[in-house]
C-alpha cells in the first residue's frame, strides 16, 4: 500500500521529467531545422555561382571578306617638298622679314644676318688683291726691260729668264687673289636667307640679334619652307597586302581635325622593299591640298580601296582571334552552347578584321570576345546573333568623300 504524503512528489517528478522531454525535443527540432536549412541554403549558394560561373558571350556570324575588302591603316601627312633653311656665314641675325604660317614666293629675303667678319675679310682680301696686281705690274715692267737687252751682251739669258719667272708667279698671285676676293663676295650673297621655291614658313628658329654659326658645323637650321599644295602621306603596308595595293590605287583620307571630311589620294610609289622589323612596305600616297584643310606633320587614318578580297575567305572581328601554344584559333558555339575551338589560317590581316581562309564555316557562331582560359566543352550563356553585316561593320567606312 502506498504511503499518500508520497504521491505529489511523484507527480511533481514525472511532470518535470515530460517537460524535460518536451524541451529537449523542442531543441532538436530547432537544430534539425537549422540544420535542413543551412544545407538548402548551401544547395541554393551552389547552384548560383555555378550559374554565375557560366561565361556570357556575345556570337556574331562571319560575313564575307568581300563586304570589308579594303585596308585601314594609320599614316602621317607630311610636305611635298620640305627645305630646311641653314645659314652659310657666321654672324648675327640682323633682321627677319616672314614668320610661321607666311606664304613666301621663291627668291623672298627670309632674313638677313649681319657679318662684320667676312667684312673685314672682304677688305682685306681687295687690299692683297691690289698687292698682287702692283707687284705684277711692277714684274711686268721688269721682265720687258729684261728681254729687250737679251739680244746683247749686256746681261745673262738666265737673268732674263729670272725676271720672265716672277712676272708669270706674280701674275698666278693676282689670278689667287682674285679669286679670294671672288669666293668671299660670293659669300656676302649669303647675307641673306632665300626662299627656295613657293610654300609656306613652317618653323622660325631664330631671332633678331642671334648669333648664327654656319649650319654645315654645327648650326641649327634658322628657317623650314614647306610646299603644302600637295603632301605625301607615308603608310606601311602589311607584306602579304602589298600585291594587292599597285600604284594608282586610291585611298581615303582622314584626319582628326575634319572628323566629317574625307580626302583623295592615290598611291604613287612604293618602296619595293620589305623592312624586317616591322613586316611592311612603305608606300608613298599623293594628296592635293590645294584648299589648304590639311597640314604636314598630322596624323591620319588611310583606308585604301582597291584591296581584293581572299577567294571564299571570310571576315570576323581581330578581337575574335585567340593565339596560344596552338597556334591560331576561334571560338565558336555548337548548338547546345558549348564551345569548340577551331583552329583557323589567315588571309589577311586588315586591322579590325580579320580574314580567315580556312577552318572557319560561314554559319558558325563566332565568339567575338572569347574570356581568357575558354576551352573545348565550357558551356556558355549565348547573347542574340547578330547579323553578318555587324561584323564588317567592325570596320569604318567613310562618310563622305572630299576631292
Amino acid at each position: 500500500m502506498h504511503s499518500p504524503d508520497r504521491t505529489p512528489t511523484q507527480r511533481t517528478t514525472r511532470g518535470l521529467r515530460l517537460g524535460g522531454i518536451a524541451l529537449a525535443v523542442f531543441f532538436a527540432a530547432i537544430l534539425i531545422y537549422g540544420v535542413v536549412l543551412r544545407a538548402a541554403e548551401n544547395s541554393r549558394l551552389h547552384d548560383l555561382t555555378e550559374a554565375e560561373a557560366v561565361p556570357t558571350v556575345a556570337v556574331a556570324l562571319p560575313s564575307s571578306a568581300a563586304d570589308v575588302a579594303g585596308l585601314e591603316l594609320p599614316g602621317r601627312l607630311e610636305a611635298y617638298i620640305r627645305a630646311p633653311i641653314y645659314a652659310r656665314v657666321p654672324g648675327y641675325l640682323k633682321s627677319w622679314k616672314h614668320d610661321i604660317g607666311s606664304k613666301v614666293k621663291a627668291g623672298e629675303v627670309l632674313a638677313e644676318i649681319e657679318t662684320p667678319d667676312l667684312d673685314q675679310q672682304l677688305t682685306q682680301a681687295r687690299a692683297s688683291l691690289g698687292v698682287a696686281q702692283a707687284n705684277a705690274k711692277l714684274s711686268e715692267i721688269t721682265a720687258k726691260r729684261w728681254q729687250s737687252l737679251a739680244g746683247t751682251d749686256a746681261v745673262a739669258k738666265q737673268d732674263v729668264d729670272q725676271r720672265t719667272f716672277t712676272w708669270d708667279a706674280n701674275i698666278a698671285q693676282v689670278k689667287a687673289a682674285q679669286a679670294a676676293v671672288d669666293r668671299l663676295v660670293a659669300e656676302t650673297g649669303f647675307k641673306r636667307l632665300i626662299a627656295p621655291f613657293d610654300g609656306i614658313v613652317t618653323a622660325r628658329e631664330t631671332d633678331i640679334g642671334q648669333l648664327i654659326n654656319v649650319g654645315g658645323t654645327g648650326g641649327p637650321e634658322l628657317f623650314v619652307v614647306s610646299e603644302t599644295q600637295k603632301l605625301r602621306v607615308y603608310v606601311h603596308v602589311p607584306q602579304n597586302s602589298v600585291p594587292a595595293v599597285p600604284p594608282g590605287t586610291r585611298a581615303l583620307i582622314r584626319v582628326p581635325e575634319h572628323p566629317d571630311k574625307t580626302y583623295s589620294g592615290i598611291v604613287d610609289a612604293s618602296a619595293q622593299s620589305v623592312d624586317p622589323g616591322s613586316g611592311t612596305t612603305l608606300m608613298q600616297i599623293i594628296v592635293d591640298n590645294s584648299a589648304g584643310e590639311l597640314m604636314p606633320g598630322d596624323y591620319a587614318g588611310i583606308r585604301l580601296q582597291a584591296v581584293a578580297a581572299a577567294a571564299n575567305a571570310l571576315a570576323v572581328p581581330s578581337s575574335a582571334v585567340i593565339f596560344d601554344a596552338k597556334g591560331l584559333s576561334i571560338a565558336t558555339v555548337d548548338p547546345d552552347d558549348r564551345v569548340a575551338l577551331r583552329p583557323v589560317t589567315v588571309a589577311r590581316d586588315l586591322g579590325a578584321v580579320i580574314e580567315i581562309a580556312a577552318g572557319l564555316g560561314p554559319k558558325d557562331r563566332v565568339i567575338q570576345n572569347p574570356p581568357d582560359g575558354i576551352g573545348n566543352g565550357d558551356a556558355v550563356h549565348v547573347l542574340d546573333v547578330p547579323a553578318p553585316s555587324a561584323v564588317a561593320g567592325a570596320q569604318a567606312r567613310p562618310k563622305g568623300d572630299h576631292g
